[in-house]
């Protein structure tokens, strides 16, 4: 025997875009969207009885998820994001290891966390170490550290969140393996 009455959830659209969909696991396009409880008479929506809130349902899948989504980077920025942060390290490395830079320093150090900052929180941990590893190599080309190529390392490491204790031991280890 089919309902007489109940509560029902009817949505509204109000907006669209691209993300990363957890569900289908790639950059997806999404409808974001906002839910009412009715109260329904014969499966007709009629008097309203609060919200339902706002979710963000992809449409391939149709999974809904949380607002909170739509932080992660598609797999199209994040790659833009990796591939900038690759550069700005090894930028900042070759900088850093010039003699008589004056004043750059603190330019760098901006820069570096601009870039990395967005970045760090969507990195796995050996995704971060191998970009610092890779700054490295690129430090060691012309010998050991500078004093300012370590320090710019060490900006580095705490801007995509490695520990002191990390940032130094894998340093060491690039200072330790031949190129």
């Amino acid at each position: 025997m089919p309902h007489i009455w109940g509560v029902r959830t009817t949505w509204r659209t109000v907006g669209d875009g691209e993300f990363f969909c957890p569900g289908c696991g790639g950059d997806r396009s999404y409808l974001r969207r906002i839910g009412r409880h009715r109260f329904a008479l014969l499966g007709i929506p009629l008097l309203p009885r609060g919200t339902a809130g706002t979710v963000v349902e992809c449409a391939a899948c149709r999974t809904c998820f949380r607002t909170d989504v739509l932080g992660h980077p598609t797999t199209t920025r994040f790659s833009a994001m990796v591939r900038d942060a690759v550069h700005t390290v090894a930028l900042a490395v070759l900088a850093a290891g010039k003699e008589g830079i004056d004043g750059s320093g603190t330019a760098l150090t901006i820069e570096l966390h601009e870039v990395l900052d967005p970045l760090a929180p969507h990195l796995a941990p050996a995704g971060s170490e191998d970009i610092l590893l890779q700054g490295a190599r690129i430090a060691l080309a012309d010998g050991p550290y500078t004093p300012s190529e370590h320090q710019t390392l060490a900006t580095v490491g705490r801007a995509l969140l490695l520990s002191h204790e990390d940032t130094e031991r894998l340093l060491a280890i690039a200072a330790r393996t031949p190129s």
